[in-house]
């Protein structure tokens, strides 16, 4: 009898030994799930208004100087696509004048002259730009960093344009000049306004300094958004650790 109670003991308090592994096993495993699930790997880090400042505006002198590289160099207007120069459009009708009087080869160099001075204008457009992204305020800051592709671009677009044309306005003339563009647009421009005079046209005579200055600044802009993307979108173009800080924080 009296081993028969003490078996019963011993069982009690195996079982109760048991239950207690068995709980605080539990209690371990909770605590581990609860870790688990509060270790969210994907937190961003947290920015100061400095910080995000002085990531935009790294990026967009890394985008600028990108661009600058590959638009201030022969062809890097004419044999890109997306910003080469046309043919003014406002003189389409020369053009084609002028390839029915068989001036092909006139009209071809004119392009190539034209896009060439935009590519020698391209080469004094660094500290320009450099000069209009001191002044950008850290009030959008954040704005900007979540505003999505090209959102930098168009802030400093839209902030610095017209400052960037007075004084990349001299720059154009003098490229014009160096490239010597109207020494192709003038004997077609003489043809046609004498072509004008007898059919009763309007002469024209469109501004080339101000078309190239517009193209020039518009394509310099168009490559820069680019760059912007590209760090955005892939953290191989964040260079530095301040890229890789700054944009890592925002989802792609």
């Amino acid at each position: 009898m009296f081993e028969k109670k003490l078996n019963m003991k011993t069982l009690f308090i195996a079982l109760g030994l048991t239950t207690t592994i068995v709980i605080t096993s539990c209690d371990v495993l909770d605590e581990a799930a609860g870790i688990v699930l509060n270790d969210d790997s994907s937190t961003k880090p947290s920015l100061t208004n400095e910080e995000v400042i002085s990531g935009l505006k790294e990026a967009l002198n890394v985008g600028i100087k990108n661009s600058i590289d590959v638009t201030a160099v022969t062809d890097g207007f004419l044999k890109n696509a997306e910003i080469r120069l046309p043919w003014p459009e406002d003189a389409m009708h020369v053009r084609e004048k002028a390839l029915e009087w068989g001036l092909e080869s006139k009209v071809d160099k004119f392009e190539t002259t034209l896009n060439r001075a935009a590519e020698e204008a391209s080469k004094e457009a660094l500290p320009i730009f450099r000069d209009a992204i001191l002044n950008m305020s850290i009030a959008d800051g954040f704005a900007i960093l979540n505003g999505g592709d090209g959102a930098a671009t168009k802030y400093l677009k839209d902030n610095t344009t017209a400052s960037l044309k007075t004084a990349f306005r001299p720059k154009v003339k003098e490229a014009i000049s160096k490239v010597k563009l109207t020494d192709y647009w003038s004997p077609i421009m003489t043809k046609y306004n004498a072509y004008a005079s007898l059919s009763g046209k309007d002469k024209i005579d469109p501004d080339l300094d101000e078309y190239v200055l517009d193209k020039a600044i518009y394509g310099l802009f168009h490559m820069v958004e680019k760059e912007e993307n590209k760090i955005r979108k892939d953290p191989v173009a964040r260079v530095t650790e301040l890229l890789q800080k700054v944009f890592g924080s925002v989802g792609n």
